[in-house]
């Protein structure tokens, strides 16, 4: 399977699950995704032998039709955006100075279906913040113990006959994530599995009644503003090799 077709299939998530439209004309997800690609492709620079830096910030540009049209998709677009990024990042070996941020932005001067990409590349931090997709809605996992179901004393409320009142838990202790079954009626499953605990890994699936409950952990990028220079050594130019960096390793 293709890079790009990995895109196609990540976006079917925020395109044809809770936040499904339909895209009868103008800019497609999927179109978005394809220039962020050639963007990453095209910016990419080899600082050192064993170093591609690509550029980690993001502004999408497209008439203001389309961006009606891709903002009503919410957060959700943009993190599967965001995260598509870095999994190409990964299979090229890129390495990023910062975590990958991803902003849209209307622009009058564009027709319908058009899109434009701005990036560069600035210095900063990544953070991982671990959160829970039900029914398409994203909650952060903010507290060590936050428990699902469909009473109205769980963290997470779910409208599902089929689940107990306090059905499961999911366990965060800043590293790494648990999922405990509270003895509910009709059990819970992880992956397909039934579980009465278990460690989570990301884009594990919990299934309670008739919910899906996925377990991820989202980039959030905070950054100096301080852009990345560099000077080249190729032909008796000079390249300044930099440290630092944020992307898959040797």
């Amino acid at each position: 399977m293709g890079i790009l077709d990995s895109f196609e299939k990540g976006l079917e998530r925020a395109v044809n699950g809770a936040f499904a439209k339909t895209f009868k004309s103008g800019l497609q997800p999927v179109e978005i995704t394809s220039a962020l690609r050639r963007e990453l492709d095209t910016k990419a620079a080899v600082v050192s032998r064993d170093r591609i830096l690509a550029p980690n910030r993001f502004t999408v540009r497209m008439s203001h039709a389309d961006f009606q049209r891709m903002s009503a998709l919410g957060q959700t677009l943009l993190d599967e955006l965001t995260e598509l990024v870095q999994q190409h990042g990964r299979e090229q070996r890129y390495q990023f100075a910062g975590g990958v941020s991803i902003t849209l932005s209307a622009d009058r001067g564009l027709s319908e279906g058009m899109v434009q990409i701005d990036s560069s590349t600035i210095k900063g931090s990544v953070s991982w913040i671990p959160v829970v997709e039900v029914n398409g809605k994203r909650y952060p996992l903010t507290q060590s113990h936050t428990v699902i179901g469909r009473g109205s004393d769980a963290d997470i409320t779910i409208d599902d006959s089929g689940t107990s009142r306090r059905h499961v838990e999911i366990l965060w202790d800043g590293s790494r994530a648990q999922v405990r079954d509270l003895g509910s009626t009709n059990g819970s499953q992880l992956n397909g599995s039934p579980v009465k605990q278990a460690i989570l890994e990301p884009d594990s699936v919990v299934t309670i009644g008739r919910t899906r409950i996925v377990f991820r952990v989202i980039a959030q990028a905070s950054s100096s503003s301080e852009p990345v220079t560099e000077r080249r050594r190729d032909g008796g130019r000079e390249r300044r090799d930099m440290d630092g960096f944020w992307g898959p390793t040797a």
